[in-house]
């Protein structure tokens, strides 16, 4: 009587999955459309150039505010037409460090100000709503404390603005300061390589509501407000206003060619987070402007249902943990999936495809790159917890904390003593959520015992992946605590 119950739900989730698949193989076939279409930067003289106030939004980042503010300030623009913002929610000694910079950069003629907030209403959106107020640029560039701008940054963006008065937004690639720090960190860098050379690419040179990405970009300010300025009702406040312009009928553009180099996370605590606020700030957008883009009319069907998709990506962790549940049981009763489900899997080919095409548009050496693949995706998989909790919260309406990802500069945080305030603000609370991934990995284990026991060998790999992947997370997530 459980089976027919057991095998629709498998079916259903892994249609679901394999509807993201297609997703992929859409954004494939839009790249290999598009992939000649360059934007060259139009040529203007400095005379020409419009102010331009760049934000840096932080909070307790004592190990990287130094750097950041000192990247700021090299940007190769006239000083009279730059301002620069610290805006600082710090509650520890990262105020003081970046108070003394900011007065040592001011002595020396510089247009930079400390805007220090004691409270932390709306979280970076609040603070950048609050300094907006104060700023006096006609476009505004944003970049978050683990980022280190490259000094031409706003000579290769900015001008694309002043021939194109529809244009609100202009973002750049994101680089790796770190990239092989360890598997980790090159595992992250295959992922948001494939999401910036592919799929933000197709986005903006197809009209697939391209996005801000939250840091390293710049907002003409009457788009800013004309979209109705940041809001903190989601944790992704960068994914909540691109829409809101978007839905206005402004226009995107993404620079490839322009890359912005940022610390990626050292230590799967500190991912987890990242990831987590990510999946929960998409579905909330989801839940938040999905009616909205459905009817909209502005854009074809086409772009408002890959806009959907696109927001409901992490959902894929949410299928997959259901998949994982059901199948066990399933081998145990040695069921055999129908051969539609071969239709499913070749779907999800797309996917593997774009992260190395991705290497392969921005890297010499991408073959070598590819390696760190097996790594990416254990950690995608055992991610999947994290993330499904997350987008459980944002459907329930669960309200938010805005969680900062430590980033360490050149300090290992294996090195920080657990006495210290340092410690306190910057290493990241143990998550019960590890004891559910360690669960999974001994659950998926006996999944591919089963395999062995009925000789059903088709779930084997899937079986392997899982336990292998709950397992690596969850060892690493206790291993940073120790």
């Amino acid at each position: 009587m459980i089976l027919p119950w057991l095998s629709s739900i498998y079916l259903l989730a892994a249609a679901g999955i394999a509807l993201f698949g297609l997703l992929g193989l859409v954004t494939l076939v839009y790249y290999w459309r598009h992939r000649h279409e360059t934007f060259p930067c139009p040529p203007i003289q400095d005379a020409n150039l419009p102010q331009v106030t760049v934000q840096l939004p932080i909070y307790n980042e004592r190990f990287v505010v130094g750097r950041l503010i000192d990247a700021a300030v090299q940007l190769d623009y006239p000083r009279e037409k730059l301002q620069i913002q610290v805006i600082d929610d710090s509650t520890d000694d990262t105020t003081e460090i970046a108070n003394a910079i900011v007065h040592k950069y001011l002595a020396h003629g510089v247009n930079i100000e400390l805007f220090h907030r004691t409270h932390r209403n709306g979280y970076k959106a609040g603070a950048l709503e609050d300094a907006l107020k104060r700023a006096t640029g006609d476009y505004i560039a944003v970049f978050d404390a683990d980022f280190q701008p490259q000094s031409d940054f706003l000579r290769q963006t900015v001008p694309h603005f002043i021939s194109e008065p529809d244009l609100g937004m202009v973002q750049t690639r994101w680089g790796h300061l770190n990239p092989f720090e360890s598997q980790l960190t090159a595992a992250q860098t295959i992922a948001l390589d494939k999401h910036f050379a592919m799929e933000q690419t197709v986005r903006h040179r197809a009209s697939l509501f391209p996005k801000f990405n939250g840091s390293a970009g710049v907002w003409r300010r009457q788009c800013l407000l004309d979209a109705g300025g940041w809001e903190a009702d989601t944790v992704c406040e960068d994914l909540c206003l691109s829409t809101r312009a978007i839905l206005k009928g402004w226009q995107f553009r993404f620079l490839n060619e322009v890359v912005s180099p940022a610390e990626l996370p050292t230590t799967i605590s500190a991912y987890k987070n990242q990831q987590s606020r990510w999946a929960k700030g998409s579905t909330q957008c989801l839940v938040k402007f999905g009616p909205k883009i459905l009817t909209n009319q502005k854009h074809s069907l086409i772009a408002r249902i890959y806009a959907l998709l696109s927001m409901s990506g992490y959902t894929t962790h949410l299928l997959l943990l259901i998949l994982l549940l059901v199948q066990v049981p399933l081998i145990y009763l040695n069921y055999h999936p129908p051969p539609v489900l071969l239709a499913f899997g070749l779907a999800g080919i797309a996917q593997p495809i774009l992260f190395i095409m991705g290497q392969r548009e921005l890297y010499v050496d991408w073959g070598n790159r590819i390696r760190y693949f097996p790594a990416l995706l254990l950690v995608a998989i055992g991610l999947a917890p994290s993330n499904s909790r997350a987008i459980v919260q944002a459907v329930v309406g669960r309200q938010h904390t805005f969680i900062r990802t430590p980033k360490g500069g050149k300090t290992k945080w294996a090195d920080l003593p657990t006495n210290t305030l340092s410690a306190g603000n910057y290493r990241l609370a143990v998550d019960w959520i590890v004891i559910i991934e360690l669960l999974l990995a001994i659950y998926a284990t006996i999944g591919l015992i089963l395999c062995f026991w009925q000789g059903n060998f088709g779930p084997s790999f899937f079986m392997l992946s899982c336990a292998l992947g709950f397992g690596y997370v969850a060892l690493s997530t206790i291993r940073d605590h120790l």
